[in-house]
């Protein structure tokens, strides 16, 4: 479902480990994943995935997300770092700021919050870093 059945050595006997928290479940705390996670109910908390991020229609995530992919289509109410892409699907709503590498917007997506895509993080993490350098 996540990996087009490519084995990855994430989880044990080389099989990347999927989660899903289902419709009607509700999560107060934070999530740390090695591999993919779904979530079709409610996260109240932070959430660190270091494989993809699916947040179904009736999913909703209040809280930072860091992630290496992840495609959206509920409710995320967070800053979320993405290291490659981010999707936003047609019924996707995002309050917060996005920090990504790509960026896919379907038509219908709703975003309030600022965005730093790409090169752009980069050059301002490699300046910033001067910066901090000459001040000390």
């Amino acid at each position: 479902m996540f990996n087009n059945g490519k084995a990855n050595a994430n989880g044990p006997d080389g099989d990347s480990s999927r989660n899903h928290i289902s419709q009607g479940t509700v999560i107060a705390g934070d999530v740390e994943t090695q591999g993919d996670i779904r979530i079709d109910g409610k996260l109240s908390g932070s959430l660190v995935c270091k494989g993809k991020l699916v947040l179904g229609e009736t999913g909703q995530i209040d809280g930072d997300v860091e992630c290496v992919n992840a495609n959206v289509s509920g409710t995320l109410k967070a800053t979320i770092k993405v290291k490659e892409l981010l999707s936003l699907q047609g019924t996707a709503k995002v309050l917060g700021d996005i920090e990504t590498d790509k960026l896919d917007v379907v038509s219908g997506a709703t975003f309030t919050g600022q965005c730093s895509m790409g090169a752009v993080i980069k050059e301002m993490n490699s300046s910033s870093g001067e910066k901090e350098q000459k001040s000390a």
